[in-house]
């Protein structure tokens, strides 16, 4: 019997036979540690542990984790948790990588955290961004593998100058490399969504431009798209006194958008706003 959907959390169900495909795209190798998001009834969870890796399973659903809990192996620790507020970092920390039988005498394995999931719908893109906020401030996760819709994926690749260009294109842009690996039809879920999904690669990395105040362009750029129809110099008010002179020494023309503006001009925006705030009051 398949377990009851709840229209809360965003449930749908991977069948298995994708599940194999999501797991092979994923590719765990000795030394992995993974952190799932969501394993619901497991269709994930129990293909990648035969892999051997340890997987630290976190589902906010507690009906689903004690339905789950009986068929998992010992190398995964399930728990029930808003994986938005848990401190998954430390509890990967406390797992030890899975090495090869035949690995004799030869050292451990180069521990690599990872992350996997079929994200819930409603909460994928605030799920994505925190991963990010992990890997800022933590640099601990080598990459996520995870299942979003098809617009949200479209989100996350948008190039500047579209509707779908915002903060979420410009953080996974800035602090990871993207691949799209798999296409999913609805049909891969149960029950079946209104939407088609995809399977992404964030590879996370060092920043991809020089940011020289890490708070203050997270602040620029989530003030700016919350407010994307208004010209740069009436969007940037919040951020800077004097928004016309920040966007003159940055070479950019007051009169543009905030989607139009390329990552390396979000940057040098981000330099002369901190160096503003910098200099001396006389």
């Amino acid at each position: 019997m398949s377990p009851m959907s709840r229209r809360r959390f965003g449930q749908h169900f991977l069948a298995p036979a994708w599940a194999r495909k999501v797991v092979a795209a994923v590719a765990p190798a000795a030394g992995d540690v993974f952190l799932e998001i969501g394993p619901g009834t497991g269709a994930l969870t129990l293909p990648l542990a035969e892999s051997g890796a340890p997987i630290l399973a976190v589902d906010i659903d507690r009906d689903l984790v004690a339905g789950l809990a009986p068929s998992v192996p010992p190398n995964v620790t399930l728990i029930a948790a808003d994986v938005l507020r848990a401190n998954v970092v430390a509890l990967l920390r406390g797992m030890a990588p899975q090495r090869p039988l035949d690995a004799g005498g030869s050292p451990e394995p180069v521990r690599r955290y990872r992350v996997v999931g079929n994200l819930p719908y409603n909460v994928a893109t605030p799920i994505i961004f925190r991963l990010i906020e992990l890997h800022r401030h933590d640099a601990g996760f080598v990459d996520a593998t995870v299942m979003i819709q098809r617009e949200v994926a479209d989100r996350i690749v948008a190039r500047p100058g579209g509707k779908d260009y915002g903060a979420l294109s410009i953080f996974c842009q800035v602090h990871a490399k993207v691949t799209r690996l798999l296409e999913l039809p609805p049909g891969a879920f149960r029950p079946v969504p209104k939407v088609r999904s995809t399977v992404v690669r964030l590879a996370f990395s060092p920043p991809a431009i020089r940011i020289v105040d890490d708070e203050l362009f997270v602040r620029l750029v989530r003030t700016m798209f919350g407010q994307r129809r208004k010209t740069l110099k009436n969007a940037l008010k919040p951020v800077t006194a004097a928004p016309a002179e920040a966007l003159a020494r940055a070479g950019i023309d007051p009169g543009r958008r905030p989607e139009t503006l390329q990552l390396a001009e979000l940057a040098r925006l981000t330099e002369q706003i901190a160096s503003a705030n910098r200099a001396p009051m006389l």
